[in-house]
């Protein structure tokens, strides 16, 4: 199992104190507003509970302003945790000022297509997170309808773990669960919709949630992006799951580099061709939801 050391990259560029950094997003306390952090997105790319030895240029800000774009899209469907986008000169871009939630322990995910840890599932039980599916699908086939799939929030190095409803009900109540799962699946279809006019397929996708001290539960951290999501070019759908997410950079780590992910030994740096064509990517990604390129 890995063990992950992260070393914060703003901390002395902000000069604030530092709540926690995570894999790709660190957070720091605002002095002056107690009940409000600063979330910043940095450059870095996960894999496999493992982050690379790698920066992908620009990735940070084209996460946080997809997420700033859907949130607005959603705006009307869920209450998000975005206060302001005005924000240190030196982060500008690549954050945002948000609420301090209570997050609730759950990884929401919703799946529409059958693929990834979902697909290595069904093939063992013909079904996903104790939900049963029909015989007969394929990688990357279209479900029935769309599922929730949820997951446990593991330690960092940790693997989450997919779960069931019921044990979702057990770790927040049954109302909360049924709560969370039903904006999952609302959001979800939404995406998916406006995702399909523009010609990508919201394969599945994760979101989080937090509760305001008032019970109100909210959409937080990064909303459909390619680090959260999986897009795929709906035009090759289905003879080819062709993405614009990091699907792109686990399979050069298991299918070329000669790294497994059931090693102990840390992943190779990745060579700078597969940088830029993650970059590359990404910033289709946000051009074809957002119908603006972006600009870095």
């Amino acid at each position: 199992m890995p063990t992950i050391d992260i070393t914060p990259q703003f901390d002395q560029i902000l000069g604030l104190p530092l709540i926690h950094a995570g894999k790709v997003r660190e957070l720091y306390a605002l002095p002056d507003q107690p009940d409000r952090m600063l979330m910043v997105a940095t450059d870095n790319i996960s894999a496999y509970d493992w982050v690379l030895d790698s920066r992908i240029p620009d990735k940070g800000a084209i996460l946080n302003q997809l997420s700033l774009w859907w949130f607005d899209q959603l705006r009307d469907l869920v209450d998000n945790h975005v206060v302001s986008t005005d924000v240190p000169a030196a982060v500008a871009g690549r954050a945002v000022i948000c609420e301090k939630l209570e997050m609730i322990p759950v990884e929401c995910v919703a799946r529409g297509y059958l693929t990834g840890s979902g697909w290595v599932e069904y093939q063992q039980s013909r079904s996903v997170c104790g939900i049963p599916l029909p015989g007969g699908l394929t990688d990357g086939a279209r479900l029935p309808e769309p599922i929730f799939t949820p997951a446990t929030k593991a330690e960092l190095g940790d693997h989450d773990e997919n779960v069931d409803f019921d044990h979702v009900v057990g770790l927040v109540g049954e109302e909360t669960a049924v709560a969370i799962r039903e904006l999952t699946l609302s959001v979800y279809a939404a995406a998916e919709r406006i995702a399909r006019e523009r010609g990508i397929i919201l394969a599945d996708t994760k979101f989080e949630f937090g509760r305001r001290a008032d019970g109100t539960i909210v959409l937080a951290d990064e909303v459909l992006t390619p680090d959260s999501s999986r897009f795929w070019e709906a035009s090759a759908w289905p003879e080819s799951l062709a993405s614009f997410d990091k699907q792109f950079v686990r399979n050069w780590l298991t299918k070329e580099s000669g790294w497994s992910s059931a090693s102990e030994d840390a992943p190779p740096a990745l060579p700078d061709h597969i940088v830029a064509a993650t970059r590359e990517r990404y910033a289709e990604a946000y051009h074809r939801l957002t119908g603006t390129p972006f600009e870095g």
